[in-house]
């Protein structure tokens, strides 16, 4: 299956939920008025599109819709793909140092899959032939080392771990010289999953970045950030809570296929200014992918395409 068509079929329930609304909305209405672009913009509400960005992109079109003197609303389908493409910006890469290693911070509250990720990536990089070493920072969850090490084994990556209860910043350093000493490509950081309201562990992620700082500068080289896509409106909370913390450069979005609120990708992109760069299509290993933003809104409104 091709990456569009995976993207597809992973987006069918944000589809049901926004494109064929929107579409019954284009056929069944005879004029761009008032009343049309506030449909619209509820539409992009239950979509978890956000207030802020629902209300952006309506204006935006409204404009457009002037600008190019449209008067048929089902002329508008293309010319929203367009404008959720503009609002998504360009395709937001993976940070790479010039020199090895590159540290890459990933971050989170319980429950996201931050773990999962962590290991489908390992298994992508090496794949591409890169040495990568897991550095277990999740030292308060009891199964957490475990998991990591059944990921480290799947992807053929070295595991840097201590028992529980250990501090997660001794485990970083320990990280960071083994892969100066392995001369190993990438570290990929695991921390444990925290709610962004508790202040004490929050501190304690700053502490794992500071120890980042000192022992490799210029690094961490991407914080990630992993968010569940069904959480909607949720995510974006934890994405600016986050971000104020330990400085988030990108987001690893899981979860894709099973929710109805996949709008939320937009509201991050354009309330947070932050690019998303991964996202979760599926439970296979290899279902992790780069986020291409013309490819996602062209998947999110295929259903529009014989208006």
């Amino acid at each position: 299956m091709s990456l569009f068509n995976k993207l597809k079929e992973s987006l069918s329930k944000t589809r049901q939920n926004l494109s064929q609304r929107v579409g019954a909305l284009l056929t069944g209405s005879s004029q761009l008025d008032a009343s049309f672009f506030e449909e619209l913009e509820e539409i992009l509400l239950t979509a978890d599109v956000g207030a802020r960005t629902s209300m952006e992109l309506v204006e935006r079109l409204q404009q457009e819709v002037k600008t190019r003197r449209i008067t048929e609303p089902a002329a508008v389908a293309g010319l929203l793909q367009e404008e959720v493409s503009r609002l998504l910006g360009e395709e937001g890469r993976l940070c790479w140092s010039p020199t090895p290693p590159t540290v890459i911070l990933v971050v989170g509250v319980n429950g996201v899959g931050k773990t999962t990720t962590i290991g489908k990536l390992a298994y992508r990089l090496h794949r591409e032939g890169k040495k990568v070493i897991l550095a277990a920072g999740d030292t308060f969850r009891a199964a957490a080392g475990e998991q990591l090490a059944v990921w480290a084994e799947r992807a053929g990556a070295g595991l840097i771990r201590h028992q529980a209860g250990a501090d997660p910043g001794a485990v970083v350093y320990d990280a960071l010289q083994a892969a100066r000493n392995r001369r190993t490509d990438v570290v990929l950081v695991d921390t444990a999953g925290r709610l962004q309201t508790k202040v004490n562990l929050m501190e304690e992620l700053k502490k794992v970045r500071r120890v980042i700082e000192r022992e490799v500068p210029g690094a961490p080289h991407e914080v990630l950030l992993v968010l569940d896509a069904t959480s909607g409106q949720n995510a974006l909370s934890q994405a600016k809570l986050f971000h104020e913390a330990v400085g988030v450069t990108g987001i690893a979005l899981t979860k894709l296929d099973g929710t109805a609120k996949g709008g939320v990708v937009l509201a991050i992109g354009n309330e947070m200014g932050l690019p998303v760069k991964l996202v979760g299509l599926g439970e296979g290993v290899d279902d992790l992918k780069e986020f291409q933003p013309r490819d996602f809104a062209a998947a999110l409104f295929s259903d529009l395409s014989s208006i």
